[in-house]
């Protein structure tokens, strides 16, 4: 794939990511109610997650009907072209749900199966009306933040860095990663909790944080996330050298992130819950 290619596919990333966060952002003045529960009763899902995916769908479609796409809310689309759209219409629906404004509409592309232990993810952006930012980026391209160039910190000590992290919506799986999280606060500056984890990513590859971690995410959480770190200099991966998967999810500038994978392991190891 050359590099005009992965430049179109970064334009339409931005347009989708966009316009379903204006719909969203507009949704949101009214009342926004519940319409179904998830994983728990305190997972939940608005209208408004369908209809920002079914507006995207429809535009990916429209422009690119040989693609794939994987969205949060809907039926896998599958594809002839090799690409894959993976959408996250409202990625932080409680907070939406509550007017907090760490919310997102995420929007990637990748190349290959949609599983991030495969996939290499060729484009993405992340809109956060409330928060007033949009993160993007394609191969090879940069990463940027409201059109400027952003970087990962170069933070060297986890003793100075703000990491963020996440909490699913299972009971057992709060409790792990509970228990992760007691090894890896003593031994960081502060820990953040947005619940957006593609928002969180986008911040790590601004330096609003150092690091992130957090296991159980989905791939649409992560996708443009991803791209977005990688192309601002920083890394994603897992524990002990895998690649980022459900299992966990690490980011950081390389350095940061290889430090805080032992801490989250050593907890996880010590500790006798999986992670």
């Amino acid at each position: 794939m050359d590099v005009t290619e992965t430049q179109e596919l970064g334009t339409l990333a931005i347009r989708l990511a966009r316009e379903g966060a204006e719909l969203a952002a507009a949704r949101r003045e009214g009342v926004v109610t519940v319409e179904a529960t998830k994983s728990s009763l305190a997972d939940v899902v608005t209208a408004v997650d369908h209809e920002v995916e079914e507006l995207l769908r429809r535009r990916i479609a429209e422009e690119r009907p040989d693609d794939a796409i994987l969205g949060e809310e809907g039926d896998d689309t599958p594809g002839t072209s090799g690409l894959t759209w993976v959408l996250d219409p409202i990625d932080g629906t409680v907070n939406y749900l509550y007017g907090q404004p760490a919310w997102a509409v995420s929007v990637a592309v990748c190349l290959g199966p949609p599983d991030p232990r495969e996939w290499t993810v060729v484009a993405g952006a992340v809109a956060a009306p409330a928060l007033g930012h949009l993160w993007h980026a394609h191969l090879g391209g940069g990463a940027f933040r409201d059109g400027e160039p952003i970087r990962v910190t170069e933070v060297e000590h986890l003793g100075v860095s703000l990491v963020g992290t996440g909490f699913g919506y299972v009971a057992e799986q709060r409790a792990r990663q509970a228990r992760a999280l007691t090894g890896v606060l003593p031994v960081v500056r502060d820990i953040r909790r947005l619940g957006s984890c593609a928002a969180d990513l986008c911040m790590v590859a601004d330096g609003t944080l150092d690091a992130f971690f957090e296991s159980g995410i989905n791939p649409w959480d992560m996708a443009a996330g991803e791209v977005i770190v990688r192309e601002a200099g920083g890394v994603v991966h897992g524990l002990r050298g895998e690649r980022a998967s459900e299992g966990m999810v690490i980011a950081g500038n390389p350095g940061i992130s290889a430090l805080l994978a032992e801490v989250v392991a050593t907890a996880h190891e010590t500790r006798s819950g999986s992670v």
